[in-house]
């Protein structure tokens, strides 16, 4: 298995690992690496065959994941997503000198082929999409964001903090020519989009479980304490 795929917590129900930035999480392409082949690989090895995938990250994205792995744990953790019960924390990073430091964004999306587009309520099809940010730090002209959803909608959090002045830096799809000038200057190769910290129900003792991890990429490094 690649050395940066880190598996934070693994049991007989379920698999916790951090996804590099770059890396499929599930690639219909066969000679495409991602994740769940390289987990089925390991897996394989201990003679273990089954490997669900609950919810996904964006290729250029990194941060933590659950698989289930028995039938039982896939059905329980795919209910916890549906009804919202999973707790999913971001970090991210713009580049912006933002005139209001903690709030939240409500707006309505729809999916257009590979891209999120923020629509209006009336718009057929269109679904509600909501988030929290709060400014955690600032660092020559660079914004560190922690983002919470209460949705989770499709390119969600680079399309609507784009939306509202906030681009991502790293984020072809979703920033300015402006920002992607920087980013490329910079050589910031994937989004700057971390999702660190993931909360969930274990669907097999009932326990609540808290994970957190540290991201690798250096947009986020940049933000250490010296």
């Amino acid at each position: 298995m690649r050395a940066d795929i880190n598996i934070i917590y693994e049991d007989k129900d379920i698999l916790v690992c951090q996804k590099p930035a770059g890396l499929a999480t599930q690639s219909a392409r066969v000679s495409t690496p991602d994740l769940v082949s390289e987990l089925k690989n390991y897996l394989a090895e201990k003679n273990e065959t089954y490997l669900a995938v609950v919810h996904r990250l964006d290729q250029p994205v990194e941060g933590l994941l659950v698989f289930a792995k028995n039938k039982a744990a896939a059905k329980n953790l795919s209910e916890q997503l549906k009804q919202s019960e999973f707790g999913k924390v971001y970090y991210a990073v713009a580049f912006n000198q933002p005139q209001v430091q903690e709030g939240m964004l409500e707006d309505y999306m729809i999916k257009e082929g590979a891209r999120a587009k923020i629509v209006t309520a009336d718009t057929p099809g269109a679904k509600k999409a909501v988030l929290h940010y709060k400014l955690i730090a600032m660092k020559q002209g660079r914004a560190l964001y922690e983002v919470r959803l209460e949705t989770g909608r499709f390119h969600q959090i680079r399309a609507q903090m784009a939306h509202a002045g906030m681009p991502l830096l790293g984020d072809k799809k979703y920033a300015d020519a402006a920002i992607n000038l920087y980013s490329e200057a910079h050589e910031i190769k994937n989004v700057a989009l971390c999702a660190f910290k993931l909360k969930l129900v274990h669907p097999g003792t009932g326990e609540e479980m808290l994970f957190v991890s540290k991201p690798a990429g250096e947009v986020f490094r940049d933000f250490k304490k010296e």
